[in-house]
């Protein structure tokens, strides 16, 4: 079994906003793997399951807010009885070149607040990772990661979607995440 998470907001207005790039990584795998979410209540998220080969796979889009991602991740853990080295999850990263991807087996929350929420839901900082690229910025940052992405981002930021996809694709099939790491852990998309 593996659960591929997507961080973001729930939400219209926080739909397509840079902190949302987790969810739109998995609405590309869910359209790929045909499985479509349903609202559950008790996960706190929005969840779709699909076999894909011998292998279930669990996508799940917390609806908690990012700062309370874990509530929804733990949740999930607990039920399905999920190893947490058949988690994957997918957020946004300010400190990284629009639409790099950055694949790590652990790491600190890196002052991301969804990620602080899942180490201490999870009790562990070892949990596989795709960090998407959404630049920095002078301003404020709340403002930056809450906005929108101009139309010149768009394009970069859609390849880097369905690399980051691909990217749990191979990771659902077993493949090493080091390798995955090799594969994907990029300079940029242009």
């Amino acid at each position: 079994m593996k659960l591929i998470v997507g961080l973001g907001n729930p939400g219209k207005e926080y739909e397509h906003t840079r902190h949302n790039v987790g969810f739109e990584v998995l609405d590309v795998l869910a359209k790929e793997l045909d499985a479509t979410f349903k609202l559950d209540k008790a996960f706190k998220g929005l969840i779709a399951t699909v076999n894909v080969s011998e292998e279930k796979v669990i996508l799940l889009k917390p609806t908690t807010f990012m700062n309370l991602s874990g509530e929804s991740v733990i949740a999930v853990v607990n039920f399905y009885k999920v190893p947490i080295e058949d988690i994957l999850i997918v957020y946004d990263d300010v400190a990284l070149d629009l639409a790099r991807l950055r694949l790590r087996e652990a790491g600190s929350a890196g002052g991301h607040n969804g990620v602080k929420s899942l180490i201490a839901h999870l009790g562990t900082q070892a949990f596989k990772r795709v960090r998407i690229g959404i630049s920095g910025t002078d301003k404020s940052l709340c403002s930056h990661v809450l906005g929108k992405f101009n139309k010149d981002e768009k394009t970069p930021m859609q390849i880097s979607y369905r690399f980051a996809a691909d990217a749990a694709k191979d990771f659902i099939k077993g493949v090493k995440f080091v390798d995955i790491m090799t594969k994907y852990n990029t300079p940029g998309v242009s």
